[in-house]
């Protein structure tokens, strides 16, 4: 697992590329979290799209940070653009109350 993480104008845009699972999961909610309280994050976009792998641990993570986000008054997004991650997100009920789309452009023009 590798995240990039890149932030630019209240956005912080997150990259995680390999396994989303419980040996990670701990370490990437830490390095959001920190940038989020320190650098004023109101928009974050978490990129799955180089994702090889994601389990439940992922989801929490994913939830974890849309109440971070919700508590500020900011906004969450996914990108995603892997079949075997879509179907998971959609099985977890994530996309009802995170927008996800597989067009990083479109994110842009939300948010």
């Amino acid at each position: 697992m590798h995240i990039n993480l890149l932030s630019k104008q209240n956005k912080l845009y997150a990259r995680i590329i390999g396994e989303l699972d419980h040996h990670c999961s701990a370490e990437i909610k830490e390095q959001i979290d920190n940038k989020i309280i320190s650098e004023g994050i109101s928009t974050l976009v978490f990129d799955l799209s180089a994702l090889t792998f994601m389990d439940s641990s992922g989801i929490g993570v994913i939830i974890g940070r849309y109440k971070l986000m919700k508590s500020l008054g900011g906004q969450v997004y996914i990108v995603s653009t892997n079949k075997a991650v879509d179907k998971l997100l959609v099985l977890s009920g994530i996309p009802d109350i995170i927008k996800v789309t597989d067009n990083a452009d479109e994110i842009d023009k939300l948010a």
